[in-house]
């Protein structure tokens, strides 16, 4: 019998266990980014997390379909194309790629699906005509609303009851509602801004109504997993069960809703006036991606995280030593992925609502393990266990020799700006052609230039290995 992997529902307010509507298949989607710009550490959390979710999840399961939307339809990103005289295309087409970019460097595998909302505005179209036939909205002053009263349902996921709901709220307040809380599902636009044919005119989609219009089109009526961040509570999944249930007679929307914590910068939360938005872009300049991504899985994914320096140089540390002692059993193919299976103590605790702080300390226990091996039989099979535990969170899947060096150029960069490993490969290139022509004497010379700059050279038969001559993590 599979073990049950259990889940705190925002919904039920408590940890269940994970029911699917197929004993081998689990169905989940999440809430990704609004393309406007690159990609803060905010937006890289819930990435993070619920990669680990997936990953844990295909471990599970036979058949896992997970789906990460690119909101491309939104009033910032009208503005930021006006700001930069584009075309809106080219906005989006540009931070979807950046932000691609940004989660492959952390490690994110791709969701089988990343949807857009400009390629499903006939299912938008689709799921307001029927909500509008079921008397659940309303056309008014060239918009299409829906009518928040006609769902007894509404405010259950946010505990929020409907009199107390507009107190600092993200709620507009226009003349053609017909009560304040009633959301915009389509609406107008002008000349300047994107616009789609319906029923009620040419314009576009609202927020909300596009998550659930996508989860349609792709899962069907219901969905086992939705996530996002906490801050999407209410109103966006508050929005959008409303929605979904409406427009499918009643029919169950999801069964469990995930939310991640909040990121806080040194106590502090991000904003443009304290200049403290740490874009994870400008982190990869001073960190690998790795310890950016372990520093993000070093809080419960409920609890808000706060982000600060010495976090990132502690996972930095951390992954610098279990690298190192992997590096004792390194071998060819250690790239290829594990083959062992992962330690049940790590599956365990991820099980339980992703408790990474207990898998992390099992990875220490399985890393002090290796490091007090007496055979090498049982270092191998300490180190195979090790790094397919590792897996589950997306840490410790490299070389060690190859991380190693990278962690050993951050941190010389960190002391010696200007020192690349760009700038060694380029003098190690130049010594090659000197060796190939015979000319030892430059050879000599570049060599020692390399030593000077505290970069040590290992000539093999295979080639020149390098490493910096004051190592951290040796």
């Amino acid at each position: 019998m599979k073990p049950p992997v259990h889940l705190y529902n925002t919904l039920g307010r408590k940890k269940e266990v994970l029911r699917t509507e197929h004993r081998d298949r689990v169905t989940m989607y999440v809430c990704g980014p609004t393309v406007y710009n690159y990609a803060h550490i905010g937006n890289a959390r819930p990435a993070v997390v619920f990669d680990v979710l997936a990953r844990l999840l295909r471990h599970d399961y036979e058949h896992v379909l997970y789906a990460r939307n690119f909101t491309d339809v939104d009033d910032k990103i009208n503005a930021a194309a006006a700001a930069a005289e584009l075309p809106i295309e080219n906005i989006t087409n540009r931070f979807i790629d950046a932000y691609q970019q940004d989660m492959d460097a952390l490690g994110v595998v791709p969701p089988d699906l990343e949807p857009r909302v400009t390629a499903h505005i006939p299912d938008i179209v689709d799921v307001i005509g029927a909500l509008i036939a079921r008397g659940h909205a309303y056309e008014a002053g060239s918009h299409v609303l829906f009518d928040v009263k006609s769902f007894p349902g509404y405010g259950r996921l946010s505990g929020r009851r409907l009199e107390d709901m507009l107190a600092g709220a993200r709620v507009e307040i226009a003349p053609y509602k017909r009560d304040p809380l009633d959301f915009v599902l389509w609406k107008p636009s002008s000349a300047a801004l994107p616009d789609w044919d319906s029923p009620w005119g040419r314009g576009r989609p609202g927020w909300h109504i596009e998550c659930s219009a996508m989860i349609g089109k792709h899962f069907g009526t219901t969905i086992d997993i939705h996530g996002g961040g906490q801050d999407l509570i209410f109103p966006h999944h508050e929005n959008e069960i409303a929605q979904g249930t409406c427009a499918h007679d009643g029919r169950l929307y999801c069964r469990t809703w995930v939310h991640n914590g909040f990121v806080t910068v040194d106590s502090e939360k991000m904003s443009k006036s304290l200049g403290n938005i740490l874009l994870v872009r400008d982190l990869l300049q001073v960190a690998p991606g790795e310890a950016i991504r372990f520093a993000l899985l070093s809080t419960h994914y409920r609890r808000s995280l706060d982000w600060s320096d010495s976090r990132l140089e502690q996972a930095q540390r951390t992954l610098g030593r279990w690298y190192s002692s992997l590096s004792r059993v390194e071998r060819d193919g250690f790239a290829e992925g594990p083959q062992h299976p992962p330690d049940t103590v790590v599956l365990e605790a991820l099980r339980d609502d992703l408790n990474v702080s207990v898998a992390i300390r099992r990875l220490h226990q399985l890393c002090h393990a290796l490091e007090q091996a007496r055979s090498a039989r049982d270092a191998q099979e300490t180190a195979d266990s090790f790094r397919a535990s590792a897996a589950l969170l997306g840490i410790l899947q490299r070389p060690p020799s190859e991380a190693l060096m990278e962690w050993a150029v951050a941190d010389q960069v960190a002391r010696s700006p200007g020192l690349t490993s760009e700038w060694v490969a380029e003098i190690l290139a130049e010594r090659d052609v000197a060796r190939a022509e015979r000319d030892f004497v430059r050879a000599d010379e570049l060599r020692q230039r390399l030593e000077k700059a505290g970069v040590l050279i290992e000539d093999r038969p295979e080639g020149a290995r390098w490493r910096f001559a004051k190592e951290e993590w040796a």
